[in-house]
This record gives C-alpha cells, sequence and structure tokens, in this order.
C-alpha cells in the first residue's frame, strides 16, 4: 500500500473528527498548541506529524473517545511508517588514471628486467625491448609486468600476515574451553533467529517478517500482552521500550539492535502488568474524591495500559497509566522503570493531583470529559 493511501487515510480519520468538532483550523490550534497551518496539512493529507504527541492533542481537542484514539493512532503509526525514505547518496567512484604510454619518466625509476629465459633465449633482445622501447609500448608493457609482479609480492606477504594472526585450534586466544568451545558458542548465537542473516542488523519500527515475530513472540514469553502479527507498529514499539527500561539498556528507544537482542534471549525480565480491571480498581480506591474522572483520564492518556509509552515533540516522553512526563518525574524523584509501575504511577498521579486538587496535570484529557457549562448546578 502506498505512502499517499496511508497517508490520506490517516488524514482522513483526523479531518472527520475536526468537522465533528465544529472548531476551525486556528482555534483546534491554539486547544492542541499547534499552528493553524500545519493543523490544516495534516487534515488535507499533505503532511504527517512526526510525532504521535501532537495527533494525540488535537484529537482529545476535538472531543475524540478512547477507541477513536486507539483507531488514529494506529494509522498515524501507518502513515508515518510508509513514508519515502530518504534517497541514499550515490557510491562513490574512484577512477584511476590511465597509463601514458611512452613516459620515459615512468620507465627511468624501474629496475633492469630479469632474464627468465622465456622466448628465444636471445639476450640482446630482451635488453633491447626494455631499454628502446618502439612508440613507447614496449615500456608500458614492461611497466605493466612489473606492476603485476609488485601486487602478486604484496599479496603473498598479505596472506602471510593473516596465516600467522589466525590462533590455532584450541589456542588461549580460543577462550577458556578452546577451539569446541568457540564453535559451539558460534552455533548457539547461529540458531537463534535474530542474530541469523535473515534478520537485519537492527530491527525497527516499520518492517514486517518473521524477524518481528520473532520479537514479538519473545516479548510474549515475558508475559506482555502483544499481537504476534509480525508488524513493528506502535505497540511492538511501546513493548520494546518498556523491555529495554526493565533490562537496563541504554538508550531505550524501541531500536532492537544487539545489546536488545541479546536480552531477549538471556534475560529473565518479566514483563507481567496488570490488566484494565486491576488498573481500574486500584485507581478507584486511591482517588476516592473523583474516582470516575480518574479513570476516565488514565483511559485517555495511555487505554489503562501500564506499559504505555508516548513520545512528545521535544524529544521527551510519558510514561505508564496517567503518562508521567520526564519534567514531572524528575520533580517527583521517579525514574522510567518506577513510572511503569502501576502502583507508583498512579500514587505519582495522586500527588499531582493533591497540588491543587484538580486534574489540570492533564489539561487536554481534563476537557475531554469535563460536564458542559449547561451541566453545571
Amino acid at each position: 500500500m502506498s505512502s499517499c493511501t496511508e497517508s490520506e487515510r490517516f488524514a482522513a480519520c483526523l479531518r472527520s473528527l475536526k468537522e465533528r468538532s465544529g472548531l476551525s483550523y486556528a482555534a483546534l490550534a491554539a486547544k492542541a498548541g499547534a499552528s493553524g497551518s500545519s493543523v490544516h496539512r495534516y487534515c488535507s493529507g499533505t503532511s504527517v506529524p512526526q510525532d504521535y504527541g501532537t495527533v494525540h492533542c488535537l484529537a482529545v481537542a476535538c472531543g475524540a473517545a478512547p477507541e477513536e484514539l486507539r483507531t488514529l493512532h494506529k494509522l498515524w503509526a501507518l502513515a508515518d511508517a510508509a513514508r519515502e525514505p530518504e534517497a541514499e547518496p550515490p557510491e562513490r567512484v574512484v577512477e584511476l588514471p590511465e597509463p601514458v604510454a611512452g613516459a620515459p619518466e615512468l620507465v627511468a625509476g624501474l629496475p633492469e628486467p630479469v632474464d627468465l629465459g622465456v622466448g628465444n633465449g636471445a639476450d640482446g633482445d630482451t635488453a633491447d625491448m626494455a631499454r628502446e622501447p618502439s612508440n613507447g609500448s614496449g615500456a608500458v608493457g614492461w611497466r605493466r609486468r612489473w606492476v603485476r609482479v609488485g601486487m602478486a609480492v604484496g599479496l603473498v606477504l598479505l596472506l602471510g600476515g593473516l596465516v600467522l594472526t589466525l590462533p590455532l585450534p584450541g589456542s588461549a586466544e580460543d577462550g577458556d574451553g578452546g577451539g569446541a568451545a568457540s564453535t559451539e558458542d558460534w552455533q548457539k548465537k547461529d540458531d537463534r533467529l535474530l542474530f541469523t542473516s535473515a534478520c537485519r542488523e537492527v530491527v525497527a519500527m516499520g518492517q514486517h517478517d518473521a524477524c518481528v515475530r520473532e520479537i514479538q513472540e519473545l516479548l510474549h514469553d515475558k508475559g506482555t500482552v502483544i499481537g504476534l502479527d509480525g508488524d513493528f507498529g506502535p505497540q511492538t514499539l511501546r513493548r520494546v521500550t518498556a523491555f529495554q527500561v526493565y533490562a537496563g539498556i541504554e538508550p531505550a528507544n524501541g531500536v532492537v539492535g544487539d545489546a536488545t537482542k541479546k536480552a531477549l534471549y538471556e534475560s529473565e525480565v518479566r514483563l507481567d502488568a496488570w490488566s484494565q480491571d486491576e488498573a481500574r480498581r486500584r485507581i478507584r480506591e486511591v482517588f476516592t474524591e473523583a474516582p470516575d474522572r480518574a479513570v476516565a483520564i488514565a483511559d485517555c492518556q495511555s487505554f489503562l495500559d501500564p506499559l504505555h509509552i508516548l513520545p512528545n515533540t521535544n524529544g521527551t516522553r510519558n510514561w505508564g497509566l496517567f503518562q508521567i512526563s520526564d519534567a514531572r518525574l524528575r520533580e517527583l524523584g521517579g525514574t522510567p522503570r518506577e513510572a511503569l509501575d502501576p502502583e507508583w504511577n498512579i500514587l505519582a498521579a495522586k500527588r499531582l493531583w493533591s497540588q491543587d486538587r484538580d486534574f489540570s496535570d492533564w489539561p487536554h484529557c481534563d476537557r475531554a470529559f469535563s460536564p458542559s457549562p449547561s451541566a453545571s448546578p
């Protein structure tokens, strides 16, 4: 499916939310903290936002329901993954200069040719060919012969050096187990799909293949809820990032390189998390003053997914049930690992709520679920 089609589907969904809200581009932009021209480009399909955070703000400002937010998130991810890759620079070709026939200065420094006894054995003829070239062709011929000899000698020396530097089977360089153990280690590595030539060195957002499915199955085996469709979309990105946080892999960026591959196979990290029902129950217990509003805010922010991670346009991220931002984490003395713990996240959100006894820390979701003025007593 072309990138144009994916962009149009995303734009159509966003445009329908905008039209339903009755807001102008300028009014919508003001609510979402974007420019009116940018919002117009997103709704017309001529541009796709770099980060989902902008999309989320626009949709919430339009009054999108949680299910509509999920659909829009998926459409944005598909449009984002379908962007045209930047053209790679052409391979640099180094052209070697052609030899100049008959140039005496190129021949002057060459040693005298050695009689190898080839041909008629006439020493005078051989020497004459080297010293008195006919129209320069003889000099070029001898120069090329000497170049070939030099290249052959250099190749022999190079190969000899490589042989001398290779460790012998069973030597100390093979490790404690000698050559047999080294072979077993490589065989073990090759048996793991992500380390074979079938997979890219780095597996990332937008891929769809057996290597992505392998990552999903490894994450599923560690206890997390994830689709096994082989599609590296937003859900897989969030789960990979959460795993990196739990496994202590830096940077936790959702990109599966060698360190993450190794940890997926060998780490004992578990990603078991609360269900939505468990999250709702605990939020109600903590937010006794406004249980329904608190649950609605968390559902709007994370779909009640404790491992939800959302990037912002400025490079920061929001974490967990109540999407605690990096800035708030620093203020609260927390870490991303703690923010992904639902109990810590809910209690941290309650601390933020208690500062002014309102949900002003989540303005977009708070407006989406605020009663209309006519409903006020």
